[in-house]
């Protein structure tokens, strides 16, 4: 396994590798480690080390793992609960992202085409996710690489009209997280504004005498 890491092309294949091992039960984080310690050399050792903190801590794709270190830590995001199992029907269903203390999932979908099929059965989840009491926000591979930030500002946006307090930060010089959501705050105000002030005039308005 560590051959074919070491081959891969690009750090998203390398950790495909890692995800599909360990998703598929052939081999676990600490296997690897222990077998990446052994080894006197190793290309991207600093790098497969910490894939492996990733893959121990949830993370089972490319995707998921740019999530992870793109949007949430990047952006300052509580740390999701990651591979939740919840109950559903008769069996058990995994989610992705849970910020369980704030009723949110965030599921990672890395398909570029979905079947019709796969899109109801995604419905089906994100209305039982409701019923237990957890909202659902669902994004693709542009999501959570070129449009982050975006991304990062809803996150935001939903956990702190759940409670959360924390401060939304930016990732770099170009980040436009803090913008996005400065915007939303405005449009907010603006429609609470508007919708104050037709309440005012209604109540101005002079009362039919009978």
């Amino acid at each position: 396994m560590l051959d074919l890491i070491a081959a891969a092309r690009t750090f998203d294949d390398a950790y495909g590798w890692i995800s599909a091992a360990v998703g598929r039960r052939l081999t676990t984080p600490e296997l690897l480690g222990n077998a990446l310690a052994a080894r006197a050399r190793m290309r991207w050792r600093g790098w497969v080390t910490a894939a492996l903190q990733d893959a121990a801590g949830g993370a089972h794709s490319p995707l998921e793992r740019r999530y992870v270190h793109g949007v949430e830590r990047a952006h300052g995001l509580p740390p999701a609960r990651r591979q939740a199992r919840r109950r559903h029907g008769s069996g058990n269903r995994y989610l992705d992202n849970l910020y369980e203390a704030y009723g949110l999932c965030v599921e990672l979908d890395g398909n570029s085409a979905h079947p019709a099929e796969g899109r109801w059965r995604d419905t089906r989840r994100d209305n039982a996710n409701l019923v237990q009491g957890a909202r659902t926000l669902r994004y693709g591979w542009p999501d959570v690489t070129e449009h982050r930030c975006r991304t990062a500002a809803e996150i935001a946006a939903v956990l702190r009209s759940q409670g959360w307090t924390g401060t939304l930060r930016r990732c770099g010089p170009s980040c436009t997280a803090i913008r996005t959501q400065e915007t939303r705050t405005q449009e907010t105000r603006t429609q609470e504004t508007r919708t104050q002030e037709t309440r005012t005039q209604e109540t101005r308005k002079p009362q039919k005498q009978g």
